[in-house]
């Protein structure tokens, strides 16, 4: 499946760090960046995960809700995100249905990093997939997002 900009984006409903989320409802609090990273607690995704956490008012400022996922279990991510005081969900597809969904599944079914922006009207408003040494800073998606109407 492909995940290109203005089509609708999947809806999900997965357990995470703060309960069973589903994407319908939170887009109702405004825009949702999906981070879609490879693993809890490894060097690219932790720097990743933690310059989000350190500049999350530049996404509050957009209104932007920021949400991890991966397919590792909840309790990984539980001990992952307390390590680093991560203050936004992350959330386990463990079945991958979710990251297929947003062919966010690269080489042996490993997540790719991937970002991807789901306005308010649930249509996709932006999608980068990176090469798993590099990741998009914060400050870039501030630049990025900021330009678009979310």
């Amino acid at each position: 499946m492909s995940t290109e900009v203005a089509q609708l984006a999947p809806d999900f409903e997965l357990p995470s760090t703060r309960g069973r989320i589903r994407l319908r409802n939170l887009i109702q609090n405004g825009p949702v960046l999906l981070v879609f990273y490879p693993g809890d607690d490894t060097p690219v995704c932790t720097k990743q995960l933690c310059d989000y956490r350190d500049n999350l008012g530049k996404f509050s400022t957009l209104q932007v809700q920021v949400l991890g996922i991966n397919p590792q279990s909840v309790e990984s991510h539980e001990a992952f995100a307390k390590k680093y005081d991560l203050p936004f969900p992350l959330v386990s597809d463990s079945s991958k249905e979710t990251c297929r969904a947003y062919d966010a599944l690269g080489l042996l079914g490993i997540t790719q990093r991937k970002l991807v922006l789901v306005g308010r009207d649930g249509t996709i408003k932006y999608v980068k997939t990176d090469w798993p040494v590099f990741r998009r800073t914060a400050e870039e998606l501030e630049q990025v997002l900021g330009s678009l109407e979310l």
